[in-house]
């Protein structure tokens, strides 16, 4: 017996049933009774779950029950309706009747040759024709043994049917026995049957069955659910039969072509404005990376990395650089270098007091989510699309699509950390006499740094990876190097470029992460 059995007696106990069923309430205090009094299984058979099956479950609210017993029938009903009106084997009679069609060609062509006196030509025509002979012979067979298998298939989904009704019979009040001890827990639970349940379920079962029966046992279903709905299902049909356009994507396309090219024409001093900004830094960049001798650059790096993040940093640092300077990769390292760091840094001079308004603010977080989702879900291809319609090609334009792929991480991290400062923590420092300013400066950003870090790693990586792609739309670097690489399926050329990617990548997070280490274990 369960606890609740135990905790209740034998009259409280069928009151709290009867509250709980409603109606039919002494059938199932009985049954319940039953199930709570033996351990192990016991004989409860419920007929109206075994007749009305998952209906029986929407009417009691039991939604595990509808859920299964809804898919368990309908591929009982799949399997009856293949073998009552299953076209079985029509897409071998509709091969059989092309290569019918075929034979009777060649064989046309056969007499045509022969009463031009092209004895030769006519001879290839009757041997092709008689190789296809064949094979329609074949295909004519395997219509033949799909067709006959109706009857199995037809008893198949008969049996099928049998078992799970049987099931639903016996398990039903176990599932609804459930349902009621979770009701003793949480009396927000539905008790009782409930007529807007039903009608959901119905709803279901009418939104699911007919066209999943449609879809596995007709021929050509797209035809059928457009004669069916007049076209707006299922495919089309011409204008002139039915008076809307079905060609929705085209149309959408079309809109949105025109909307591209509306913002790049009214817009486009800004988009130039905001392209010739991040050349100009990354032509700083690139000055400093790549026309200075690359001795002294790495020696300047390496020192950093030692200054800001210790000696292994630092020599991790040097045998990275030192790989691209000996693999003639320095060049087009730094470009990516550049790339990487101009996108990262932007995400992080953008992200983080987003990141940091966010978590203080529900509301602006609540607006902003979706929007964090979209830049986070959407393929990375096909941010290059606005890309190039706004900014054109080249290095600009992939640091931009880097921005917006890899900034969400920052931002979302961000807000995680701030959420997570204790209010017990704020509100001492705010009973000691801080400011808004002090308290954010020296109490929130210092508690949420090691989930902000967390997001400027991820931030990197994702503009790694972001960098590798813009090379579709000319942004160089060692992405067009791998991109080469794909093209002429250059596996060491490849193998040694994302090496490169990837020493890059890891010197700058390194650093960083180093960085912050080092600050935390001095303080």
């Amino acid at each position: 017996m369960t606890d609740t059995g135990l905790e209740l007696g034998p009259k409280s106990l069928e009151a709290s049933i009867d509250e709980f069923a409603k109606e039919n309430a002494g059938y199932y205090s009985a049954e319940f009774g039953k199930i709570q009094g033996i351990t192990g299984f016991t004989w409860s058979w419920n007929t109206m779950a075994a007749v009305f099956g998952p209906l029986w479950g929407a009417l009691r609210g039991v939604w595990g029950f509808f859920w299964a017993f809804l898919v368990l029938e309908l591929f009982a009903f799949v399997q009856l309706g293949r073998g009552l009106w299953g076209e079985l084997g029509a897409d071998q009679i509709a091969r059989y009747e092309r290569l019918v069609g075929n034979i009777a060609k060649r064989e046309q062509q056969a007499a045509d040759a022969v009463a031009a006196g092209d004895t030769e030509t006519a001879e290839t025509a009757l041997k092709i024709a008689g190789n296809l002979k064949k094979v329609a012979a074949r295909a004519q067979e395997a219509a033949e043994a799909a067709a006959g298998e109706a009857t199995v298939i037809l008893l198949t989904g008969i049996g099928l049917l049998i078992v799970v009704k049987v099931i639903e019979g016996f398990y039903a009040n176990y599932a609804y026995e459930k349902q009621y001890l979770r009701w003793r827990a949480r009396p927000s639970i539905q008790s009782g049957t409930n007529r807007s349940s039903l009608m959901f379920g119905v709803l279901m079962l009418v939104a699911i069955w007919p066209l999943t029966l449609l879809r596995f046992t007709v021929t050509d279903p797209d035809k059928m659910l457009s004669g069916l709905t007049g076209g707006l299902l299922g495919g089309t049909v011409p204008i002139t039969e039915f008076p809307v356009k079905k060609e929705y994507f085209a149309a959408w396309a079309r809109k949105g072509d025109a909307g591209f090219d509306w913002l790049a024409n009214n817009f486009g001093n800004l988009f130039d404005g905001v392209t010739a900004t991040i050349r100009a830094v990354l032509d700083g960049l690139e000055v400093i990376l790549i026309q200075t001798p690359w001795p002294v650059v790495m020696v300047v790096i390496v020192v950093m990395a030692y200054r800001l993040a210790g000696i292994r940093v630092a020599i991790f640092t040097a045998a990275s650089l030192a790989y691209l300077a000996f693999m003639g990769l320095w060049e087009i390292s730094m470009i990516t270098v550049a790339l990487i760091g101009a996108g990262a840094a932007l995400c992080v001079i953008f992200g983080i007091p987003l990141g940091i308004w966010f978590g203080k603010s529900k509301r602006a977080y609540t607006f902003a989510e979706p929007v964090l989702d979209f830049m986070q879900t959407m393929p990375a291809f096909v941010y290059l699309i606005p890309i190039i319609a706004f900014f054109g090609t080249g290095k600009p334009p992939g640091v931009l699509a880097t921005i917006i792929f890899a900034m969400p991480p920052v931002i979302r991290l961000t807000a995680l950390g701030m959420r997570g400062v204790p209010e017990t923590t704020k509100e001492a420092a705010v009973a000691f006499g801080c400011s808004k300013w002090q308290l954010l400066r020296n109490v929130e950003i210092p508690l949420a740094m090691p989930s902000i870090m967390t997001g400027i790693n991820q931030t990197i990586l994702m503009s790694l990876s972001m960098v590798v792609i813009a090379s579709l739309i000319g942004a160089e670097g060692l992405g067009a190097l791998i991109l080469e690489a794909l093209q002429y399926a250059a596996k060491g050329q490849g193998l040694l470029g994302g090496l490169a990617i990837l020493f890059c990548a890891m010197v700058i997070d390194r650093i960083a992460q180093g960085m912050y280490r080092k600050k935390v274990a001095g303080g």
